[in-house]
């Protein structure tokens, strides 16, 4: 980021820098031996271009009175731009139709969605309605968050760079911040696999026709309306 700003700088000045503030390397986690895969697991079914795979979980916070908060992420895992970070008092699985049919409309529908086995995503109306409008459901085995790798890793910068830092008075304010430290994700903040660009650079124009961009989320618009009714 220092050089796409225009600094002539060097790894060993970071460093310097870094020893000075006192900065520490987060300690190495231990290896976990793996027993088996899921047919849900990241490791079974790898994303390979844009909207093949999404995922989704939930993220736990609280203001300062000590109220909860609940946050809805959503991204797509080839990409890795966030499509969605929901900020509510309680979460149900009606809260996870309304989003997903909002992004289905205005983004397009993917082939596979990725989760946990919590009851808002395994609920009947949720699998019933992603079969409908055919998206294949990916559960991770229970009690095994590596199998849900893209998602857990973004849910750990989530709560790195914004919730441990910041104390939020009012739901109000968590929306606007985090919605703000989520446009910066997309559109700024450099991601090491995608060779340090941001996964939604606003610079960077659709490959597709405006037509044929306009034409994809009418066509999800259509088939959601008849889904719902």
């Amino acid at each position: 980021m220092l050089r796409r700003e225009g600094w002539r700088i060097n790894h060993k000045r970071i460093e310097r820098l870094w020893r000075r503030e006192g900065l520490k390397v987060p300690a190495r986690q231990p290896k976990r031996k793996r027993l088996w895969l899921g047919d849900g697991s990241c490791v079974r079914l790898r994303p390979a271009f844009k909207d093949h795979v999404w995922s989704y979980d939930f993220v736990h916070a609280q203001t300062h009175d000590g109220r909860s908060l609940r946050l809805l992420t959503v991204i797509d895992e080839h990409t890795r731009e966030c499509l969605a970070i929901d900020v509510e008092r309680r979460m149900t699985s009606e809260n996870v139709l309304e989003r997903l049919s909002d992004l289905f409309v205005r983004r397009g529908v993917p082939r596979h969605l990725r989760s946990d086995n919590g009851p808002e995503f395994t609920a009947r109306k949720v699998r019933g309605w992603l079969e409908r409008v055919d998206v294949t459901t990916l559960f991770i085995e229970p009690g095994s968050p590596w199998e849900n790798g893209y998602i857990e890793s973004f849910n750990g910068k989530l709560r790195d760079e914004l919730l441990n830092g910041e104390i939020f008075e009012t739901k109000l304010e968590a929306k606007v911040l985090i919605e703000r430290w989520r446009v910066t994700y997309n559109t700024i903040r450099p991601h090491s696999a995608l060779g340090y660009q941001p996964p939604a650079p606003e610079a960077i124009q659709p490959h597709k026709s405006a037509s044929a961009t306009l034409q994809q989320p009418c066509e999800a618009g259509e088939l959601m309306m008849k889904t719902l009714t």
